[in-house]
């Protein structure tokens, strides 16, 4: 029998192999097709099943081989199985040790975990925790207010009458061309020493409190001082925090003016460029300052806003949007004649990271044409507050106009929309420097309890667009008591160094009252906080009970992770929280929308679930079972959950005490421990031990071998049941080593691992060991120490049979070094343990092949010989013979692809170098083929928490320049205004001596070049997995005239798939590549996302009225005389285009403290 010759490219050299005709020619269909839906018209053999059309492929008495049959590509399958399962049970010693750990049951015991029980005990721990930190907050919010009550107004206060620690005080001094340097200044600011504290990754003073001032804030004005004054006294009561629980983090108090006292006294971490920290745009400190806000922002870009004037409203509202948190809403509009949008979003929608990202984008589109219509904009705004039928906070109602002025006062809007009860507040904003007459914006804020801000310059935006959260204040300052309630926030980035936290925060209020009988203060005073590091609430939560795969999370109202393993943030922005939502920590399913949905609803539950899991190199999915469990913290908004796989129901605790453990000897005289000295490495193979907190004197190296060490010179001075160890993880260890130095005396030691092309054999445990035989082979070993992240140990764990492990792509080494043994293939299997009726797996063990060797070894088990010495079969004229993997390796491709889609093992020598890579790089028309199959199906996700380079800036040679938008950094540095506010320098001088308006720019400056630094971006990650098909498969790969056919099957008992395949022979039949690796994304589309937002509560309290409220200070127009000489100096410095000199800051809103 031969097979029809193909009528498109040459035949190869060898035995004969001709092409097969097919008629049309088609592109290959792509992922998620089957075959095309058209085409020229076939025989109708071409449209048999393909088990039908294999005999058809040959004619009797032809001289040639053909495409073995599907029941010989069967018994090959057998062979392989056959043999990976015959190593395995000789070297992988499963049974072996098995038998070796009911040899020693009287070493351990069996314990289990009770996930109710447990759950319950550590929502217990953590709000036992949070309690604490509450109660230190109620004696600093308490004692805030009796100080400011306390405190008299001094109106002549000076400079040189207030001492304190100014935290910036070291950089400036260091600066010769900052504030104080440039004015001389007369505070006395103290000189402290520091001492170096692990708490908190910082050196620290514990006997004073520093303080902290935004840079665009005058630290010389009446208020400032003031505020310093009766401040100075939360000292004591910080301290006195700390002696009644010392492991308070910092204690901070937030004030409405923008200064920041905290404790202990720590040095300002001054950033590269302008320090642009104020704790009024903090996370935690607008979480506490209001209640959750439904904001729309409307913005007159009617044609009389141009120029500088449209610039100072696209950054203003970007500051505006600043201000808001995960708890509030919002929307942005245009307005002239009509009212728009200026994003996809036509709706409120939740205020976070990424919406806030699509709108501030968005509004550096809009263009200034038409004419004003104060009408239509405030329509837009009322009929979006109004909409009922989608999320939103349901609290705080406002309406943020930004204008250059107009006359309409839209009365007739206000009364059919908000009148009488005025539930809107409207806040007006004009921008610019302009000759409007402002009372109508004046009466717009006052008649529906708002307020009024004036933007002349730059300089304005940062105080003024923050401003309107004293007016918010208001409801919560009145309801008094009421309002006193601790609020946690999200995940966010301490700004002082100690990493992920969260802050307990509570509003301090004004008590004062402006006269005898007058109404009592409305103004919000700031907010109290502590911090409480993340890494000190996982303390409180079981690990390595856990076992490898079992976690504790937890969640707050919105969805967002508090605890999660998968919180890894590659970098963050302290200017906003870390939202990281449960569903995109773990990979999407209907079961865990439910279990999130009861979790922030604050119920208990209890489910199982099959769901897919990625592995921790992000290389593979699993379809796994887990036991969820979760209950509410109490106290808290926050939610606690559990998660176990069945085969972690039940855990290994070392018993020793029928050792040495009553007499009282160093740890090093135990026995076993003699196998973890490198001395007895030689004979008992390696030992790599997890770098666990055992000992809390334990020095930490990244080295293992230094670890182990550090750990073994330890261990000759503490005794058994010391306790400043760990006994649990300390008496595991121990134990293991045990376990696994008996699995080299009985199975490793006598075995010739060279029978088998095997470079090593190993056994990792949950105690921490991984035992490497023979000890050469450590040299090569690349695997994490630590078996709970090592992703060999995690994937056994989870999968039943044999799971095979290429090395990775990257670090492949070229095929002439494959002479050398240095490359390996991991097989490993988990090591399941009955005793009784508890079941459990402690362990892992596993091989690691010669992948040169095995390559080999694989051609002879896919191939018509029985063993590697027989003499290969030859087909004569008159012989009819199938191909197979070994002898027709030039026109038979057969390859063992693991389920990732990664190359395990080929018949071509040639991909050697290529293991481990993705099949679709190898050969992508087949790995589509297999796709489209349903033998692999894919998952895409978004990796939200990435880092990406900064993008090199491009160079757009004489092309024209695209619109430069300025950051907060740009606006404040001086150089941008040489190069965007020249040309109206004289314009605004003009009106300021006509309108007195102050023009204020501030004209810090920024230090260095741009940041080079990575910044936080989204990733899309595409993973393969094993499809629904199980057996046996046959089918023709067809792309017109080039054709293919393969074969592929399950490798019973492994995550192996076997392929055999014609070898390509023609470019036509080149398909479109998969896609594997890790990409570059702006995640999905928030323009649909927020069409169908995640279920999420607010706060369970709100205060946006209050019958008592005085609305009658409402905001009036500045009225500061203009710096004639400033401005004319700065005019010729411009114009000579010599650097100008700093100038002092101008507190923009000093009225309000007053």
């Amino acid at each position: 029998m031969a097979v029809p010759a193909r009528t498109c490219g040459a035949s190869r050299p060898g035995p004969a192999r001709t092409a097969r005709p097919w008629p049309g020619c088609g592109p290959q269909p792509g992922p998620g097709t089957r075959r095309p839906a058209s085409g020229p018209p076939r025989p109708l053999w071409l449209l048999l099943p393909p088990l039908l059309l294999l005999p058809l492929l040959a004619a009797p008495g032809a001289s040639a081989y053909s495409f073995p049959q599907q029941h010989t590509m069967q018994h090959w399958a057998r062979r392989l199985e056959q043999e990976v399962d015959g190593v395995m049970r000789i070297f992988g010693g499963v049974q072996q040790l098995r038998e070796i750990y009911k040899d020693n049951r009287n070493l351990f015991e069996v314990q289990e975990n009770e996930p109710q029980k447990l759950v319950e005990k550590v929502a217990g721990d953590i709000e036992s925790l949070l309690d604490r930190k509450v109660q230190a907050l109620k004696r600093l919010a308490d004692a805030a207010e009796n100080f400011q009550k306390a405190h008299r107004w001094q109106d002549n206060i000076k400079e040189e009458d207030i001492v304190y620690y100014d935290a910036k005080a070291d950089a400036e001094l260091d600066d010769p061309e900052s504030e104080d340097m440039e004015r001389g200044s007369k505070a006395s600011t103290l000189r402290l020493d520091f001492i170096e504290d692990p708490n908190f990754k910082n050196k620290v003073n514990y006997s004073y409190a520093a303080v902290q001032i935004p840079t665009d804030i005058y630290k010389g004005s009446t208020v400032i001082l003031n505020e310093l004054n009766w401040t100075e006294a939360l000292e004591n009561v910080f301290m006195e925090n700390r002696r009644q629980d010392p492991t308070l983090l910092w204690q901070v108090f937030g004030s409405a003016t923008g200064v920041t006292r905290y404790y202990p006294a720590t040095p300002w971490r001054a950033p590269k460029k302008i320090d642009l920290y104020d704790v009024r745009r903090r996370p935690w400190y607008i979480q506490g300052a209001s209640s959750p806000k439904d904001m729309v922002i409307i913005v007159d870009v009617s044609g009389s806003v141009s120029g500088l004037t449209l610039k100072l409203m696209k950054t203003s509202v970007c500051e505006m949007l600043d201000t808001l948190s995960d708890d509030d809403y919002v929307n942005v509009a245009s307005f002239n004649e009509k009212a728009q949008p200026v994003s996809c979003f036509t709706h409120l929608v939740q205020a976070n990271v990424r919406n806030k990202k699509v709108f501030k984008e968005a509004v550096q589109g809009m263009v200034a044409k038409g004419t004003t219509g104060y009408k239509a904009g405030f329509e837009y705004a009322f009929d979006q507050l109004q909409n009922s039928n989608i999320t939103r906070a349901n609290c705080n109602k406002m309406i943020m106009m930004f204008t250059d002025g107009g006359e309409d006062r839209v009365q007739d809007v206000f009364e059919k929309y908000n009148w009488p009860n005025r539930t809107v507040r409207v806040f007006t904003f004009s921008v610019g420097q302009h000759n409007y007459d402002v009372t109508p914006l004046q009466w717009m804020a006052c008649a529906n309890k708002g307020y009024y801000f004036e933007i002349p310059s730059i300089g304005a935006i940062r105080i003024n667009t923050q401003e309107y959260l004293d007016v918010l204040g208001r409801p919560m300052v009145l309801a008094g008591k009421e309002a006193k309630q601790v609020q946690w926030t999200n995940v966010y980035e301490d700004a002082l160094g100690l990493g992920l936290v969260v802050t307990g925060t509570l509003p301090v209020f004004n008590l004062t009252q402006d006269g005898p009988g007058e109404k009592k203060n409305q103004l919000i005073l700031g907010v109290m906080g502590i911090d409480v590091a993340l890494n000190d609430i996982k303390r409180l939560t079981p690990n390595y009970t856990l076992g490898a795969n079992g976690y504790v999370f937890a969640i707050d109202l919105n969805g967002y992770v508090l605890l999660h393993p998968n919180l890894k943030p590659q970098t963050t922005n302290f200017r906003e929280p870390v939202t990281l939502d449960f569903l995109d920590a773990e990979l999407e399913d209907e079961n865990k929308e439910e279990i999130r949905r009861s979790m922030i609803d604050g119920n208990k539950g209890h489910k199982q679930i099959r769901t897919l899991v990625k592995s921790l190199d992000e290389r593979y999915i699993d379809e796994v079972t887990r036991n969820y469990t979760w209950v509410p913290i109490r106290s808290t908004n926050y939610s606690l959950g559990l998660v176990l796989p069945p085969y972690s129901t039940f855990y290994l605790q070392a018993n020793l005490s029928d050792q040495i453990l009553q007499v009282k000897l160093p740890i090093s005289k135990l026995k076993d421990f003699e196998f973890l000295l490198p001395s007895s490495f030689e004979s008992e193979g390696h030992v790599f031990i997890a770098p666990r907190e055992y000992c809390k004197d334990l020095n930490a190296s990244d080295n293992n071998t230094e670890f182990l060490k550090n750990f073994i010179e330890l261990m000759e001075k503490v005794t058994p049941d010391s306790k400043q160890c760990n006994n649990f993880l300390l008496h595991n260890l121990i134990l293991d080593t045990g376990i696994t130095q008996q699995l080299v005396e009985r199975v490793w030691r006598d075995q010739d691992l060279n029978t088998y092309s095997l470079l090593a054999v190993f056994a990792a445990t949950d105690g921490g060991i991984t035992r490497v035989f023979p000890n050469k082979a450590a040299e090569d070993w690349t695997e994490n120490p630590e078996p709970f992240n090592a992703s060999f140990y995690r994937r056994s764990l989870d999968n039943h049979g044999y799971v095979f492990k290429p090395p990775h792509q990257d670090a492949l080494l070229r095929p002439l070094e494959l002479e050398n043994d240095t490359v390996g293939i991991l097989v490993s299997t988990a090591v399941e343990l009955s005793l009784g009726r508890r079941t459990l797996r402690p362990a892992v063990v596993g091989v690691k092949l010669d992948l040169e060797a095995w390559a080999e070894k694989f051609k002879v088990l896919a191939s018509n010989r029985t063993h590697q010495d027989q003499p290969q079969k030859q087909c004569g004229p008159s012989s009819h013979c199938e191909m197979d993997c070994e002898v027709n390796n030039e026109d038979l491709l057969c390859v063992l692809i693991d389920d990732g889609g990664f190359l395990v093992l080929s018949n071509q020598n040639h991909q050697w170098d290529q293991v481990g890579r993705f099949f679709s790089e190898v050969d992508a028309n087949l790995m589509l083929a297999l796709y489209n199959n349903s033998f692999y199906t894919r998952k895409e996700s978004y990796d939200y928490q990435a880092a990406c380079a900064p993008q090199p800036p491009g160079n757009l040679g004489a092309a024209p320049r695209g619109v430069f938008v300025p950051t907060v950094a740009d606006l404040l540095n001086l150089a941008w205004w040489t190069s965007a506010a020249a040309w109206s320098l004289f314009q605004q001088l003009l009106y300021g001596l006509i309108y007195h308006s102050w023009f204020q720019a501030d004209p810090a400056e920024a230090e260095g070049s741009p940041e080079t630094r990575e910044s936080s971006c989204v990733m899309k990650q595409t993973q393969y997995y094993f499809g629904s098909v199980n057996a046996s498969y046959n089918a023709i790969i067809d792309c017109g005239n080039c054709s293919r056919l393969f074969h592929a099957q399950r490798l019973t008992n492994t995550n192996l798939l076997f392929v055999v395949a014609e070898k390509p022979l023609c470019s036509q039949c080149e398909a479109g590549r998969l896609l594997q690796k890790e990409t570059h994304s702006d995640g999905p589309e928030q323009c649909e996302l927020v069409q169908r937002p995640r279920y999420r509560r607010g706060p369970h309290i709100c205060f946006d009225y209050n019958a008592t409220e005085d609305t009658s200070d409402c905001g009036r127009g500045a009225s500061f005389p203009p710096s004639l000489g400033v401005l004319v100096s700065l005019q010729l410095l411009l114009l000579l285009g010599l650097p100008p000199r700093p100038q002092p800051q101008v507190l923009v809103h000093v009225s309000r403290r007053l």
